[in-house]
């Protein structure tokens, strides 16, 4: 660098010298970078300062099917933010993918008061405190809504809904060697309607594709079943 230095400034000369001038500052610059990949990858190692720690609850109405809680939390980062957060508290709910001999599903369409409008969704519902598991709520769910059982069933995953509002899971089964054992079953109150209807694969994909079937945990239930598909459907 100090020879460059010495010798009359040329045209080709200063092409060298700039080049190593920045040389040095990329070096620099390199360093740095590096300094802070390792800081962020010790951070991706301890992800604690990104938690929060529940100071009190209070619940603020009972809606039957989900309650209503304010959440006063602090934040486990070095400035220690304060916050009222807002949840609801929800059992855990079940969905069951009937499927038949013949490759078809069970779907069954309801009105839905959020949407004011027809969903096609899969049987389910929740999974109440009396019941001993998921799968017993989906036993029960399933005959209540389509009057079908099941001899053959799998766990296929489960999924948080909204972990920003909601602190429950959704279960999704598979039910197969399917039987109808009796009608459908609705509630007491009279305001529960659903309709069933079968649907053929290809034709579940085609109405995720199009929109009729909107329903997030629904969609997430089929893309459980095409994780299982090897497993399920031998003639892939």
């Amino acid at each position: 660098m100090l020879e460059f230095r010495k010798k009359p400034e040329t045209v080709s000369h200063n092409a060298k010298e700039e080049p190593s001038c920045q040389s040095s500052e990329n070096r620099d610059l390199a360093s740095d970078y590096l300094v802070e990949r390792a800081s962020a990858e010790k951070k991706e190692d301890n992800l604690d300062w990104l938690k929060w720690s529940t100071i009190s609850k209070e619940k603020l109405t009972d809606c039957k099917v989900f309650s209503v809680s304010k959440v006063l939390s602090t934040s486990r980062c070095p400035e220690k933010k304060r916050g009222n957060f807002y949840t609801l508290d929800c059992s855990d709910w079940v969905n069951v993918i009937a499927l038949s001999d013949d490759d078809r599903v069970l779907m069954v369409e309801q009105f839905r008061h959020g949407i004011e409008d027809l969903t096609l969704e899969l049987p389910g519902g929740s999974s109440e405190k009396y019941d001993a598991s998921p799968l017993i709520a989906a036993r029960r769910e399933l005959r209540e809504e389509t009057g079908f059982e099941a001899a053959e069933w799998l766990e296929l995953g489960k999924n948080h809904p909204n972990p920003a509002l909601q602190n429950n899971l959704c279960y999704t089964y598979l039910a197969r060697q399917l039987n109808m054992v009796e009608e459908p079953r609705f509630d007491e109150t009279g305001t529960e309607r659903i309709a069933s209807r079968w649907l053929s694969l290809p034709e579940i994909e085609e109405a995720i594709r199009d929109g009729k079937i909107s329903h997030s945990l629904v969609i997430t239930a089929f893309h459980f079943l095409a994780l299982h598909r090897r497993q399920i459907f031998t003639n892939i």
